[in-house]
């Protein structure tokens, strides 16, 4: 935890590279474990394996961006993940982050502002029209809502829902 007087954390937010595939890979089960572990159910199906062989295929082909904040003295401590979509509603093509996640102990020291900062700039770079997000279930992440809302993104109401198949 950051205290006050503290020299900010120098964090540089860059496109993740295939080097980075293990990494965010480790992230994202670490990001699915916190969210089952706070709403005390098992929600996600996590393979490792799987999860390795899909990001380097989709980070090849362009249809998922990966921004991974680095810190200097640590290495990478967050990520977001974005893919591109197209709806009538948000007239034309627009972003969803679908994972978007900082290591625990460098939380509240600027890493989340900088990821979203960073995907604001990669949506508007693309000609998005908006940059959409959901968050882990309510009321367990209302921090996260939170956090959401003091960098600019609107509740828009709905639930999402989700059909196996």
């Amino acid at each position: 935890m950051r205290h006050w007087g503290d020299a900010p954390m120098s964090i540089d937010v860059r496109r993740a590279e295939m080097r980075d595939i293990d990494v965010v890979v480790t992230m994202v089960g670490e990001l699915l474990h916190e969210i089952m572990h706070a709403v005390d159910r098992v929600e996600f199906h996590f393979d490792r394996d799987d999860a390795r062989t899909q990001l380097a295929q989709i980070l090849d082909d362009g249809r998922y961006f990966v921004l991974v904040a680095v810190a200097a003295a640590t290495g990478p401590v967050g990520f977001v993940s974005m893919y591109e979509g197209f709806a009538l509603y948000t007239e034309g093509r627009f972003g969803t982050m679908s994972e978007f996640y900082v290591l625990p102990e460098h939380r509240s020291q600027g890493v989340g502002r900088r990821l979203a900062d960073a995907a604001k700039a990669f949506a508007a770079a693309r000609g998005w029209r908006r940059l959409e997000v959901t968050t882990p279930p309510l009321p367990a992440f209302e921090r996260t809502l939170a956090f959401y809302e003091r960098e600019g993104f609107a509740t828009t109401g709905g639930r999402k829902l989700k059909f196996l198949l």
